[in-house]
This record gives structure tokens, sequence and C-alpha cells, in this order.
């Protein structure tokens, strides 16, 4: 399995402008020494961009299209657009939180999923960020990242209540959240925070780009033993990216036979959960108990 660490995954926009170059070098059929000498810019630099790894200008990809020999106006604009759009991706609305979260590397996952079409998430201990309260939020962040001061949480607070908008509006994300007991169990001390979550989540869960189940202790032993993570999906024709937090080392995979692995264990975790019904069914039933 390819473990990658990195708080900066290639942008969804990079992958493709990566792939693109790759493609349009073999069918110019030139080796990555002859465009250096072309365009005269070092060999390492452009296998650099060919494997994702940095982005390029529209000035670098203009002399790149001509060396491959591209003169359609539209194909050199979409290129040129894949340009325009990593860039500005590289200047996210999270940027003026950068302090924070560059120490909490937290940028990568934030990179990926801004660009992401559908999240396939399974939790063990913890509400999916994005459908988290703001209070539960608070106090999560709080009781994990001790070593941080409160002004500190409360922007990583701001960060993630701003995520949320992902599942709003016309371009909204898909979003399916597999989620164990314990994560509801966990909150049976702060009965307050515990009740304004369960009405977040049967509100979110009546979303029809968001499904949401609940897997109870009674499912015994399963494939996710292993802990939390998320499957992210992108616009064609990017692939799979599996996500996975391992403390402040967090891993994403992306090679096929990582990515279906997890998604077979995603599709053995919604089987065994409790239907979409019987969730919310579940959830009004904890809602009017803590409601006495």
């Amino acid at each position: 399995m390819a473990w990658k660490r990195t708080p900066a995954p290639p942008s969804v926009y990079r992958r493709q402008l990566s792939a693109r170059f790759k493609e349009l070098r073999a069918d110019a059929g030139l080796t990555l020494t002859e465009v250096s000498a072309i365009v005269e810019v070092s060999q390492g630099s452009l296998s650099r961009i060919e494997n994702g790894d940095r982005g390029t200008t529209p000035v670098l990809a203009k002399a790149l299209l001509d060396c491959y020999g591209i003169t359609d106006p539209a194909a050199r604009e979409d290129v040129l657009d894949l340009v325009r759009a990593d860039a500005a991706q590289r200047q996210p609305w999270w940027k003026k939180y950068s302090a924070v979260i560059n120490t909490t590397r937290y940028g990568g996952y934030l990179t990926l999923e801004s660009s992401a079409s559908s999240l396939l998430t399974y939790e063990t201990e913890l509400i999916p960020g994005l459908l988290q309260t703001e209070e539960y939020a608070r106090q999560v962040l709080t009781a994990m990242r001790f070593d941080l001061a409160v002004p500190q949480i409360e922007a990583l607070v701001k960060v993630r209540m701003r995520r949320r908008e992902l599942l709003a509006g016309e371009n909204a994300v898909k979003l399916w959240a597999v989620i164990d007991e314990a994560a509801i169990r966990r909150l049976e001390g702060a009965p307050e925070v515990l009740q304004g979550q369960l009405e977040h989540l049967l509100e979110m869960a009546a979303h029809t780009n968001i499904t949401v189940q609940l897997l109870p202790f009674s499912t015994g032993l399963h494939p996710g033993l292993d802990g939390p993570f998320v499957i992210m999906s992108f616009p064609e024709p990017n692939p799979d990216v599996v996500w996975v937090e391992n403390g402040p080392h967090s891993v994403y995979f992306e090679d096929s036979p990582d990515v279906k692995l997890y998604s077979d264990v995603f599709d053995h975790l919604r089987a065994r959960a409790l239907g979409p019904p019987e969730t919310t069914a579940h959830l009004h039933r904890l809602l009017r108990e803590k409601r006495k």
C-alpha cells in the first residue's frame, strides 16, 4: 500500500494538468530532455510539473503548447484554464488561517475536499466534520488539540463551519456518512451539546445530497475496525483518493488497489449499518429521550 505523507496533495486541476502535459508530450514524440532544451527549463522542473508536484505559469504553459504543436485556440485555452484554476486553488479561502492550519497538517485535506464531487466518510469516534455543530466542533477541538491556545481553537472552529458550505448550493458535494454508535455515545456526558448535534444531524440527513447511516454496537466486529477514512471522488478523469487521519501525519492513497480496498470496506460498512430511514428513526428516538 503506497502511503503518501504530505500536507498539500495536488489539486484536482493540477492532476488534470499533469496528465494533459504527459499526453501532449507523448503525442509529440518528445522526451523530457528534448523538451527541456527547447523551452529552456530544467528537466527536473518539467518532471515535477508532469508528476503534479508543482504548478506552472501561463507563460511556461504556452511555451509547452508551442513545443507540442498545439495551435487550436480551444485546446490551448482548455490547458490555460487548468493552469489558472490550479493557481487560484493555491490561494484558498482558508489561507488567512494558515498559521494554525499548517501546524495541524489540515491544508492538504482541505485542498482535496474543496474540489471533490462526492465524499464517502466513515467515522468511529466523532461526528464527521461537515456535519458538526459549532459547539460540538469547539468541544472536540478543545479536547483533541490541548496544545493549542483558545484563539487557535476558535480559528479551527471557523474553518470547520465554513467547510459546511460545500453541502449547500447548486454544486453541493454529495456526502455519504457512516457513523459508529460510539460517536453518539461519546456525547452523553454533554447532553445539551448532544441534543443540538442530534437535531443538526436530522436536519442535514433530510437533504437530498446527504446520506447518514448509524453503525450500531450490535453489528459486532466489522471491516472498519482499523479506523476512520474518507473516500473522495472528483470530476473525470481524476482518480478517487482515500484520506486517512493519522495524528500529525495524515496520509492519502490514490493507487487503484488501495482505493478499491477502502471502497470495499465502505460497502461492507453501509451494508451492515442501519439504513437511512432506520437511522433517522433511531436519532429521533434518542432526541426524544434527551428532551425528557
